[in-house]
Parts: C-alpha cells; sequence; structure tokens
C-alpha cells in the first residue's frame, strides 16, 4: 500500500499534469508551473506527453525538458556581465585588509564567508526574482551579520569568536538556500535540488581551483625561466582574486550547463559511498587495536567530529544523488550500512563529549559539539529509519530525501544560536 507521503506526491504530479493540459495555448502559465516546480512539472509532462506529441507547445516543452546540450552555455551577456562584476566585487572585498590596512588575521576569519555568499545569494535573487519584502529580509539578515561578527572583541583566545567564525559560513549557507528555493520553504524538492547542487558546485569548484592550480604553476614557471619576479605580485592580487571569484564563476558555469557535471556526481556519489562505508570500518577497527581513547584526547574528538560532519555531508549528498535516478537496491544498502557505522561513530563522539562534560564542566566548545552532535545523530536515525524502509519498497526513498530536506531549517537554527547567542552566553570567552 502507498504512503500518505507517495499519495500526496502522486496526487500533486497528477493536478499538475491536468493543469498543463488545461493550459497548452497559454505559454506564460506554463512557464509559471514550471518555475514553481520544476521536478513535478517534468515528472507530470513527461507521464502526459505520449497523449499530446502533437501539439507543436508539447513538442517545444519536450526538447526543453529532456535535450541533453553538449556543448558550453554562457547564458545570456547580461548575465555574463553579472558574473563578471560580482567576481570583481569579490576579489576587491578580499583586498580589503591592504587597501584599509586591516590585519588579515582579525579580517578573514570574520569576513571570508561575507566575501562570497552575499554575491551568490544576489545571483540567485535575481534569477528568482524575489518579492521586494524578501529581499529586504535577506539583505538584512546579511547586513547584520557584517556588522555583528566584526563587533565581535578581538579575543584569538575566545572560544565563542571562534565558533561564531566557523558557524557564519552555515548560516549565510542557509541564506543562500532560502534564496535558492526562491523562498518557497514548504517545497521539499527545491530543497533536494539545493543539496545536488552544492554537490555538483563542488565539483566544478574544485576543478576550477585545479585549473587554477596549474595555471600558476606555469605561469610562475615561465617567468622564472626569464628571471622575473612576479611570485609575490601574482600571488597578492592574481591568486587572492581568483579564489574570491571561483565560487560565483562555478556556480555559474553549474547553472548554466548542468549537463557539465550532471554526469559526473552520481559516478562520484557510488563510488565514494562504499569506499567510505569500508574506511569507516576500518577506522573504528583501528581504534579499537590501536586503544585511542577519544575520552581524554581532545585533539583526537576534534578529529573525530570533523570526520563524522563529512560522512554525513556524504550520506546526504549520496542520497539526493540516488533519488534522483530512483534509486537502487546495492545503492540503498550501501547507503545503509554507511548510516548504521557512522551512527556508531557518533554514539562514541556524543558519549566522549558527554564524558568531558561531566569531568570538567560545560564550556562553550562542549555545548557547541554537544549539540552538533545530538542534531546529527537524530537526523541519522530519521535517515536511517528511512533508508531501511526504502530497502523493502523503493518508491519510499521520497520519504528519505524529505527526512532529510524537512531537517536543513533545525541546523540553521543551530547556528544561529551558536553565532548570536553563545558568544552573550559565555561572556565572549
Amino acid at each position: 500500500m502507498k504512503t500518505t507521503s507517495e499519495n500526496q506526491l502522486t496526487q500533486e504530479v497528477s493536478t499538475v499534469g491536468e493543469n498543463i493540459l488545461h493550459n497548452l495555448s497559454h505559454p506564460q502559465q506554463l512557464e509559471k508551473m514550471y518555475r514553481d516546480n520544476k521536478h513535478a512539472f517534468k515528472k507530470a509532462f513527461n507521464q502526459i506527453y505520449p497523449g499530446i506529441r502533437e501539439s507543436a507547445t508539447a513538442q517545444v516543452w519536450q526538447e526543453r525538458l529532456n535535450f541533453d546540450n553538449e556543448e558550453i552555455s554562457w547564458g545570456t551577456r547580461k548575465e555574463f556581465m553579472f558574473v563578471v562584476l560580482a567576481s570583481a566585487l569579490a576579489a576587491l572585498l578580499a583586498k580589503i585588509p591592504q587597501l584599509a590596512n586591516i590585519n588579515p588575521e582579525y579580517f578573514f576569519p570574520r569576513n571570508i564567508a561575507l566575501i562570497v555568499f552575499p554575491m551568490l545569494t544576489i545571483y540567485f535573487a535575481r534569477k528568482q526574482q524575489l518579492s521586494t519584502q524578501k529581499l529586504l529580509l535577506l539583505s538584512t539578515a546579511i547586513l547584520l551579520s557584517a556588522v555583528y561578527i566584526n563587533l565581535l572583541p578581538d579575543n584569538d583566545q575566545s572560544d565563542t569568536l571562534i565558533l561564531a567564525c566557523i558557524h557564519l559560513p552555515l548560516f549565510l549557507w542557509t541564506l543562500l538556500g532560502f534564496t535558492f528555493v526562491g523562498g518557497r520553504l514548504n517545497d521539499y524538492h527545491k530543497r533536494l535540488d539545493f543539496l545536488r547542487f552544492n554537490g555538483d558546485l563542488v565539483v566544478m569548484g574544485t576543478i576550477t581551483l585545479i585549473a587554477g592550480g596549474l595555471l600558476t604553476g606555469i605561469t610562475l614557471g615561465l617567468f622564472e625561466l626569464i628571471e622575473v619576479k612576479i611570485k609575490d605580485f601574482y600571488f597578492e592580487y592574481i591568486v587572492l582574486s581568483g579564489l574570491a571569484a571561483a565560487p560565483i564563476f562555478a556556480t555559474y558555469l553549474v547553472d548554466t550547463n548542468p549537463q557539465l557535471v550532471n554526469k559526473v556526481s552520481p559516478v562520484i556519489a557510488k563510488i565514494f559511498t562504499p569506499l567510505v562505508l569500508v574506511t569507516l570500518v576500518l577506522y573504528l577497527s583501528a581504534i579499537i587495536y590501536t586503544g585511542k581513547d577519544p575520552y581524554n584526547d581532545r585533539e583526537f574528538l576534534m578529529i573525530f567530529n570533523l570526520l563524522l560532519i563529512g560522512v554525513m555531508a556524504i550520506i546526504i549528498f549520496s542520497i539526493a544523488e540516488i533519488s534522483k535516478n530512483s534509486g537502487n537496491t546495492i545503492g540503498i544498502l550501501l547507503l545503509t550500512g554507511l548510516s548504521v557505522v557512522t551512527i556508531v561513530v557518533n554514539g562514541i563522539a556524543l558519549s566522549a563529549i558527554l564524558f568531558r562534560i561531566t569531568e570538567w564542566g560545560i564550556t562553550a566548545n562542549r555545548l557547541a559539539v554537544l549539540g552538533g552532535n545530538i542534531l546529527i545523530l537524530t537526523n541519522l536515525l530519521l535517515v536511517t529509519y528511512k533508508l531501511f524502509r526504502a530497502i523493502k519498497d523503493r518508491n519510499k526513498l521520497t520519504e528519505v530525501e524529505k527526512s532529510i530536506a524537512y531537517f536543513l531549517p533545525v541546523y540553521s537554527l543551530w547556528t544561529v544560536l551558536v553565532i548570536f547567542v553563545f558568544p552573550v552566553l559565555f561572556g565572549f570567552k
């Protein structure tokens, strides 16, 4: 029997299909429906297309939705110019320490996320044509964040300052997600599209940085041969500007050319899921063999938690990718195994931080790690439960997607607490 969520999804697709049929002669309404929910529109259209294939409008949409373009698109001239200007502005922001005589060690930990994320937010705000009210909300949140993080006391030993600097990129990332989905927070399909976009962006960004690294090596090598010293100038201006502009340029490439990486990301997910699973099992075995103690070794516990966050990201990305093709039994089994092992890792980390709190009391760092671990464990348990159900019925993979998509705002609220409440709660120490 179908679950309530599956019936709702089927009903949604059916309703969209009926609306497409009623609006075949109204191109503007079809475009609006498509932008409101691309996933449901495409699925519904492909279901009804055999019955409307004689319609010229339907043929155009068939090509638009299913055409696999192999050529690189640079978008419109207006879009490309915006990306160039945004990249130039990001590069200029990265030069503020030098232009304003500010200590780079003070500026970059606080503002590195503010160099890139606002530009990406503006990019998608233009694309989604957000209302004035939503634009004002986003602008206020970004501006207040920038002012707040730079007004925090300059104390390198402050745990709350370090935590705020670490969590600020995550908060700005959630604002980017809000912009990406066009402010439609209840649309879990758009949330999953945002997760897939992040996976594709990581792939494209990595390729861009590798290409930039090769160009840097070749350039410095060529000028070294003719004994022209450009190393300091090149790193100070070209490399720094390139690093600031790379995420914006990579975003533009992914957005205008989804075909460049949409076949690479699923392959990476399929390769890394079993590899990470095997690595985690071996790692846990090695911990037992070597007698490493996360309960009294602070550095080891930190690395343990970083490992946990990385694996959780891989699980989320892999589920977002595997759901795109309705999943497969082996892929679901591997993800289930990885989730179970990650729960074990999370349990060890959680017990270790609870032990440290019991022995030495609560600090900002310990409370932040405790809260993060509880959130991740809760999300993992929910995802694992849904994955076990999806093993028997692949149609229930949609429930796994929802368990991830609906949990994202919880992480966002936690980052707000760590950034804006912790410093006050712990006296900026």
